[in-house]
């Protein structure tokens, strides 16, 4: 109640003051807790190698930001919230998979505000996106709100919501993914992401085989002060293809590719390198 509360009550507010708050609440965040501040450089540096300040005050800022503008994304209206992306580069590779009657895979990394993304292309072309229940649990109405509006439909981490997506591509239409979610154990296959092994989703690989699919990398960059955002799509530079980890790898290399275009939005601080669940049970029965 109290949650729910305080997101219709944040909704209210414009997205310059959200960016602001949320710029300040990432500070925050980052001077209290020392694991959090201790990972985002790590992962920072292991990226980029010598961190530029400005870089690393971006992406402390960014993740606050992040966070405080989902009310606006999911309580406003889906034409007010899409009517904020200023700019579009690289639509034409959406038309191309159209003309041709292919599905296409959008995959979208923790980069800028990837919550957009799915709005803007439900604004235009039927989507169905993947997603995993919030741990709070008393978030998940209010995502679904956002998110299931418009041409929009969601497909759950689960055997159902992955026959659905592959029914979705065989339709000739489009879905969403996040690529750089840890998935769960038996879910993924370990994969080099910035020089260091991470359990990378295999599920978004598979789906890229269906027969005539497109896979297009997109994302949401914010402009200053609550302007909005600029979404932008690129096409792969290599073919997913060969055996699933070299497809994993390769898709890895994309996602890499497209976080350098823009470092300071991407959260860093995501614990990107921990092992699924299952794997850290099993680790520590075998110490006991």
């Amino acid at each position: 109640m109290i949650v729910n509360l305080l997101f219709r009550v944040l909704a209210r507010f414009p997205l310059s003051l959200l960016h602001l708050i949320g710029g300040w609440a990432g500070w925050i965040a980052y001077a209290a807790s020392p694991s959090y501040r201790r990972r985002l450089r790590r992962h920072l540096a292991q990226a980029v190698g010598d961190v530029d300040p400005a870089v690393l005050h971006s992406a402390i800022a960014e993740a606050g930001r992040q966070a405080f503008e989902l009310p606006w994304l999911w309580l406003r209206p889906a034409e007010e919230v899409v009517a904020k992306v200023k700019r579009v580069e690289g639509w034409e590779l959406v038309d191309a998979a159209h003309r041709e009657g292919a599905g296409i895979v959008f995959m979208t990394p923790h980069l800028g505000c990837f919550e957009v993304t799915a709005q803007y292309i439900a604004s235009l072309t039927p989507i169905t996106v993947l997603y995993r229940p919030p741990r709070n649990a008393a978030l998940e109405p209010l995502m679904q709100a956002g998110r299931v509006r418009g041409q929009m439909k969601t497909a759950p981490a689960d055997l159902s919501g992955v026959r659905r997506l592959v029914k979705t591509l065989r339709s000739h239409e489009a879905i969403g993914m996040l690529p750089d979610q840890v998935p769960g154990a038996g879910e993924g296959a370990w994969a080099d992401f910035f020089g260091r092994p991470a359990w990378t989703m295999t599920l978004a690989a598979r789906l890229a085989e269906v027969k005539g699919v497109h896979v297009i990398y997109c994302w949401a960059e914010r402009l200053p002060h609550g302007e909005g955002y600029v979404f932008r799509l690129s096409a792969p530079v290599e073919p997913l293809e060969g055996d699933l980890p070299a497809r994993v790898a390769t898709m890895n290399r994309e996602i890499e590719r497209v976080i350098l275009k823009c470092p300071g939005q991407y959260m860093w601080g995501y614990n990107r390198y921990k092992k699924p669940r299952a794997a850290r049970e099993a680790a520590a029965g075998s110490e006991a």
